[in-house]
């Protein structure tokens, strides 16, 4: 990891934070939630989003660890109110539940 890169991920890692369904269903309506496996590091992948590097975000969308966010899943999110973790790099909200805690999958 280069300086720069170990910058943005501390940077990143400072803007996470815990976050209600109901406090992200705006970004949802606009179509600017990306879903990110529980299993997966929210930062990195929010880091790898930053730095607009196409083949990690196209990979981890081919192996459905990325995407955007379905409506069944935000009627469940809806429906169960989980604790979430979201970080913004516009103009997209990147948002996880735990692992452990989703009932998705």
């Amino acid at each position: 990891m280069t300086e720069q890169s170990s910058t943005l991920y501390a940077k990143l890692l400072g803007e996470t934070a815990a976050i209600t369904w109901q406090e992200l269903q705006p970004f949802f309506a606009r179509g600017a939630l990306l879903w990110v496996d529980g299993a997966q590091d929210l930062v990195a992948i929010a880091q790898a989003v930053a730095e607009n590097d196409q083949a990690k975000v196209a990979e981890w969308m081919n192996q459905g660890l990325l995407s955007k966010l379905e409506d069944a899943q935000a009627e469940d999110l809806l429906t169960r109110d989980p604790q979430l973790w979201a970080v913004v790099v516009a103009p997209w909200v990147l948002v996880q539940e735990r692992a452990g805690q989703s009932t998705l999958h």
